[in-house]
């Protein structure tokens, strides 16, 4: 092998080390510590601690204050009715709420979708838990809370004093309920 076809070798196998370090840090479940683990930007992010400032509406014209949500855990998953492992996920979550409303849980759906499609889709689709109307700006909110493409689904779990414990991008599994179900 001469000089040449080494150098490329060499970056190419830099380039796919990098490249596979880049896909396992975007699918990882990433936990943070306290208000200080994400901090939104002065271009109209949030961070966690104004999170707590924000209201939606809900399908039904009322309004849905983060604020009402301190002192308990707290599970924001962020969905569209065009998304289907969104869709897909939700049951489950809703039985996790059932489950744990109890325990000084709660869930909130935030759709990052047409206030109408969601209105249809809640018609013939039971959600126990509330849902907020975030429209296209939940998108951003999403990123502000570390959902850094703004992919959905999107999740994010608060402690009963607001700190941020913990994120996911994609598809919310048993495992991952029953791991969130242990924090206090």
């Amino acid at each position: 092998m001469n000089r040449r076809n080494m150098l490329y070798a060499s970056v190419a196998a830099v380039a796919g080390v990098a490249g596979a370090g880049a896909a396992w840090w975007k699918f990882q479940q990433h936990s943070v510590d306290g208000v200080a683990g994400v901090a939104g930007t002065a271009d109209n992010s949030t961070s966690v601690g104004s999170f707590w400032s924000l209201s939606f509406d809900t399908p039904d014209g009322k309004t849905l204050a983060m604020s009402s949500f301190r002192g308990q855990m707290l599970l924001v998953n962020f969905w569209a009715t065009w998304c289907p492992p969104c869709l897909e996920e939700l049951p489950l979550l809703d039985y996790f709420y059932q489950e744990n409303k109890d325990k000084n849980w709660q869930v909130v759906g935030l759709a990052v979708d047409q206030p109408s499609a969601v209105r249809t889709w809640l018609q013939t689709n039971l959600l126990n838990f509330p849902v907020g109307m975030a429209g296209l700006a939940g998108t951003e909110l999403s990123k502000s809370l570390g959902n850094l493409a703004g992919s959905l689904p999107f999740s994010v779990v608060f402690g009963a004093s607001g700190q941020l414990l913990h994120r996911k991008v994609g598809k919310v599994l048993p495992e991952d309920l029953a791991l969130w179900a242990q924090f206090k």
